[in-house]
């Protein structure tokens, strides 16, 4: 008859160091993620342990002193480790870790810039700014990291400002840009299409190379097929045409995805369509897959997890579902790199996981697209919801009965309609004298840009910190926003002023790689306590 010893992995023995078969030591064996791990059996009771450090041997005794049956190995692991590797290479950063571009400058060039010194990669949020804006953020990301680290920025579909999104993406290839974070796309449009397939070419061993990344941001499974497949024949032949791209560069995209780095949003704050990650996530995985074998890829294609991660465990979680890196949003906005004014992030640090609504969006007002924001502390969401509802009742701003009009005026625009249009108009005159056009031609259109202007005004309100107008900040936000709160509570990550991008970030890191760790121990069914699983955050270096 074998003895159990038969099915061990040689023995275990240490001189110094005793292993944990329960609480504080499997939870301290679990903290010590960069060591090499051994799962070890009790030979008397058969009880599952673990032990860190020392030595394997086949000897059963040593030391005089038997050693313990070893029944697996687990090697060092470091949060650098729990993504695709591809996504460290291509990009050249250490983690596989993104800062997403949050709307509004909110997501600073200072953000960029610390995530990026720190082996992160950050987008800067150029949606909704002026050219102008976008120009300079381009030239002070330039100057400041250039390549030495890796970095981008935001290319926002905009429909109503096609010329905008135009511009803004030929200012990125101009400039250099590598990297933008596609958003808010329905539909592939010229602009998106030209900045990832223009300067394509071989190199010496004929393997096509990209000087720019798309990273798509996408909610469905529609959307994310436009940018797995190559770019459509319709608007090759229309960058042709322009001359855009050359005929050469036209016949390589026929080979390449518009994207090889699609960050699947989930429950997010801003656009979001609410779906949950463990059923987004491998659908998207899945339609990959199927491209991929149809297509014939040999690039990797890498598939990324957006919205709701705030917590270490949704990290580790995250990355148990596949994800090849991990991007964050509204835990950032908190930070004190962010653009949003310090009672904004003061709100937002007393946010609870339920203190979220969905509110319209001003950039997609007339489509009923809509965005998730924080509720708590703000009755914009409320108040966005009601111009809503009566731009889709009425075809004019007279149309609407005396009371609303009354109410809109006195809670919203705070002056009379036609001086907030007087306002309005001025704005577009600069921006887009198109829109005035439109509007002089359609007074549905006269009303939707009012209304819009109110909402477009509560996100910057929110971000200068404008004190008469905080009851309308619109801050963009969702659910991660208060697991972070809870997990953070009573931790030096609470107070606002102490959350920098980089700690939050490192902590994000190391707990999933902590939490990782956890879950490897009890898969070998080693009794893990609850704490082996609550990482608590701490100053890291």
């Amino acid at each position: 008859m074998s003895s159990e010893h038969d099915f061990s992995a040689g023995f275990w023995h240490d001189a110094d160091t005793a292993p944990g078969f329960a609480g504080a030591p499997i939870v301290n064996a679990i903290a010590r993620v960069r060591e090499p791990a051994y799962v070890i059996r009790h030979p008397e009771t058969g009880a599952i342990g673990v032990a860190v450090g020392g030595r394997v041997g086949p000897e059963p005794v040593a030391l005089g002193r038997p050693a313990w049956p070893v029944w697996g190995h687990l090697p060092p692991l470091y949060p650098e480790w729990l993504g695709d590797r591809s996504f460290t290479q291509t990009h050249g950063v250490r983690f596989p870790y993104v800062t997403g571009a949050m709307a509004n400058g909110i997501a600073t060039t200072r953000l960029v810039a610390e995530a990026g010194r720190a082996g992160f990669l950050g987008f800067f949020g150029a949606a909704g700014l002026a050219y102008g804006r976008v120009e300079q953020a381009v030239a002070e990301l330039s100057a400041e990291l250039g390549d030495a680290a890796a970095w981008g920025c935001n290319l926002i579909h905009s429909p109503q400002e096609p010329a905008l999104e135009d511009a803004v993406a030929q200012l990125y290839i101009e400039r250099g840009v590598r990297r933008v974070s596609a958003a808010a796309f329905m539909a592939l449009t010229p602009s998106i299409v030209r900045y990832a397939i223009a300067g394509i070419h071989e190199d010496q061993h004929g393997q096509i190379v990209r000087p720019r990344h798309v990273f798509a941001k996408v909610s469905r499974l529609e959307v994310a097929r436009h940018f797995l497949e190559p770019a459509p024949e319709r608007i090759l032949q229309v960058l042709r045409e322009r001359g855009h791209i050359t005929e050469h560069e036209a016949a390589l995209a026929r080979h390449i995805p518009i994207a090889e780095d699609i960050s699947v949003e989930s429950d997010s704050g801003g656009h979001t369509d609410n779906r949950p990650l463990a059923a987004l996530l491998p659908s998207m995985l899945a339609l990959r897959d199927e491209i991929v074998a149809a297509r014939g890829y040999a690039r990797p294609i890498r598939i990324g997890a957006a919205g709701g991660i705030g917590t270490p465990s949704a990290v580790a979680s995250a990355f148990a579902l596949g994800a090849a890196y991990v991007l964050t949003g509204s835990v950032n906005q908190a930070c004190v790199e962010s653009g949003l004014d310090a009672s904004g992030k003061q709100m937002l640090a007393e946010a609870g996981i339920a203190d979220v609504i969905m509110a319209p969006a001003a950039d997609m007002f007339e489509l009923g697209v809509e965005v998730q924001v924080l509720r708590r502390g703000t009755l914009f969401g409320v108040r966005a919801k009601r111009l809503y509802e009566l731009y889709r009742a009425y075809e004019t701003w007279d149309q609407i009965p005396a009371e609303d009009r009354r109410k809109v005026e006195q809670q919203h625009l705070r002056t009379s309609f036609e001086q907030a249009w007087a306002s309005t108009h001025q704005f577009w005159a600069e921006r887009d004298p198109g829109e005035i056009t439109k509007a002089q031609a359609d007074p549905r259109h006269k009303l939707a840009l009012v209304f819009r202007s109110y909402l477009g005004q509560s996100s910057r309100w929110a971000i200068v910190g404008q004190a008469d107008r905080r009851t309308d900040f619109q801050i963009w936000c969702g659910p991660a926003m208060g697991a972070f709160n809870a997990w953070t509570a009573g931790s030096f990550l609470a107070a606002p002023e102490a959350r920098t991008v980089v700690q939050v970030a490192r902590n994000l890191m190391e707990g999933a790689a902590v939490i990782t760790r956890a879950q490897q121990f009890r898969s070998y069914g080693v009794p893990v306590p609850a704490a082996g699983f609550d990482f608590r955050p701490r100053p890291l270096a």
